[in-house]
Order: structure tokens, then C-alpha cells, then sequence
């Protein structure tokens, strides 16, 4: 029966890893039809991060997701030989370092989005041209203006429109979209925190020091970060943003289970130690 349950558990943990890995696919599809419209020409090499930073930034995360379950269940101590601790290490610092640059690049989209201009003369979607202008639906999220439906976008009487893209939105739409920028910079943030507390973590285990103060405070800690990405995993829900959403909640149960793995690890180690002494 335990032998059952913990295949059950097993396989739970290892579909959702996979659901996470597609979530990259999901990723570049959504901003794949935004790259048509700002880069009309072609993804310059310099602009791929700009242009992929969620595709980019999801492989990395899945990649050090990875290396997490390497290291806290699937491979023994006698597996960390020299070589081995160099590889898991390295491949997580290239994972660290996309993030981090990750992170910059969702600062820098909160200033584009921000950085409307006014769309002068315009009261009236439909006096736009036809098939030339995008109307923002959401947070990287762009229809075609059409006259089919341009008197069904919005009731406003005043428009803005991104510097460097032909999309267009009212001061309600700017304003959704600002806010979802911004959750986009906590939720990476908090993220980095959160793997740079598991590190510590994992760490302190190696040492068998992940005991008293250092666990409580690693908890307290853990419990504000986890509970902020809860949130944000919420308010993309309610929004209706359900990649984000999606993404959002399948990674809270992924790093619940590397939790679990730390936790496990911590109990083995505990049993080896009474086992030693007595």
C-alpha cells in the first residue's frame, strides 16, 4: 500500500514537472503573435530577450527545477562526486544568471507599457484605418481592428497607443495593463528569493545545520514569499489570464514538492544519525 501511494505521489510530481515543461511552448506561442506585430521585420539578436523573456525565463526555471530534484531526491550522496557537484552547480548559475536578466527585462517592460502616447485626433476606434492598428485586450494580448469590430472595443473617447507598436488601448486598458507588468516584476522577484532561501536551505542540509533557529527562520520567511506568489497567482486568475494563472499555480506545487524532497532528505539524515549511535 505504501509502496502504491508513493508511485501514486511519484508520478503526480513528475506529470506536473512535464505541465510545466509544456508551459514553455504555451509561452512562446502567446509571444510569438506579439513578435508579429513588433517586429514586423524579424527578432533581431539583441531583441530576443525582449521578445521572448517568458519563453526564455520558463526553461531556465524548468531547467533549475531540475537540477532542485537532482539534488534533493534523486541522486544519493554517493553520487555527488566532484564532477557531478561542479555540473549541477554550473548549469544552475547559467539558469540563475537568464533569470536574473529575466527579471531586468520585466522592469523594463513596466516602463513600456507605461510609456504611452496619445493617440491625437481620435475619438473613435473606427476612424482608424482598417487592418493597420492592434487593440490591447490585455497584458500581451492584441486583436486586429477591424470594421467589424471597432465599435465594440471600447465606449472611451480618448485612446493611447504604445511608442514603439501599432496597439492601441483607453485609460481603463493602459491601467490593467500597467498593473499586470507590475505583477510580472514581484512574482520573478519574489521567485529569485524564494530559490535563494531553498539554496540556503539545501546548503545547510549538506551540513546536517538545517536544525532550530535556522528552520524557523527559513519557514517564516518561506511562508510571506510563498504567500505573495499565491496571490499573484490569484490576481491572475481573476483577470483572466490563465496561462499566468496556470503557470502561476503548477509552480507553487512544483517547489512545494522540492520542499518536500528538503524535508524527506532532513528525516533520512536524522535516522542515519540515531542509527549511527546507537
Amino acid at each position: 500500500m505504501t509502496i502504491a501511494r508513493n508511485r501514486l505521489y511519484q508520478l503526480f510530481k513528475y506529470t506536473v514537472y512535464a505541465f510545466l515543461a509544456m508551459n514553455v511552448y504555451w509561452f512562446y506561442v502567446e509571444e510569438i503573435a506579439v513578435v508579429a506585430l513588433q517586429f514586423p521585420d524579424g527578432v533581431p539578436l539583441a531583441s530576443l530577450r525582449e521578445a521572448f523573456s517568458a519563453t526564455i525565463d520558463t526553461f531556465a526555471w524548468v531547467v533549475l527545477l531540475l537540477m532542485f530534484e537532482l539534488e534533493t531526491w534523486i541522486l544519493e550522496d554517493r553520487h555527488f562526486t566532484r564532477p557531478v557537484a561542479l555540473s549541477l552547480h554550473g548549469l544552475r548559475a547559467l539558469c540563475y544568471i537568464a533569470i536574473t536578466l529575466m527579471f531586468v527585462g520585466y522592469i523594463d517592460v513596466v516602463t513600456t507599457v507605461s510609456e504611452t502616447l496619445p493617440l491625437v485626433g481620435v475619438s473613435d476606434l473606427c476612424a482608424l484605418p482598417p487592418d493597420t492598428w492592434s487593440w490591447a485586450v490585455m497584458f500581451d494580448d492584441y486583436i486586429p481592428i477591424t470594421a467589424a469590430n471597432c465599435a465594440t472595443l471600447s465606449e472611451a473617447a480618448s485612446f493611447e497607443y504604445f511608442r514603439d507598436l501599432p496597439v492601441v488601448m483607453d485609460a481603463n486598458g493602459k491601467m490593467e495593463i500597467v498593473r499586470l507588468a507590475w505583477v510580472d516584476v514581484i512574482n520573478s522577484g519574489v521567485w529569485l528569493l524564494v530559490v535563494l532561501v531553498l539554496e540556503v536551505d539545501v546548503r545547510l542540509q549538506e551540513h546536517n545545520l538545517y536544525e532550530g533557529l535556522a528552520l524557523t527562520v527559513s519557514k517564516m520567511i518561506k511562508f510571506v514569499l510563498y504567500s505573495i506568489l499565491f496571490l499573484a497567482a490569484i490576481y491572475w486568475g481573476v483577470k483572466g489570464d490563465f496561462v499566468d494563472f496556470w503557470d502561476a499555480f503548477l509552480w507553487l506545487v512544483a517547489f512545494v514538492f522540492i520542499e518536500l524532497n528538503v524535508f524527506e532528505w532532513r528525516a533520512e539524515e536524522h535516522a542515519a544519525l540515531e542509527a549511527g549511535d546507537s
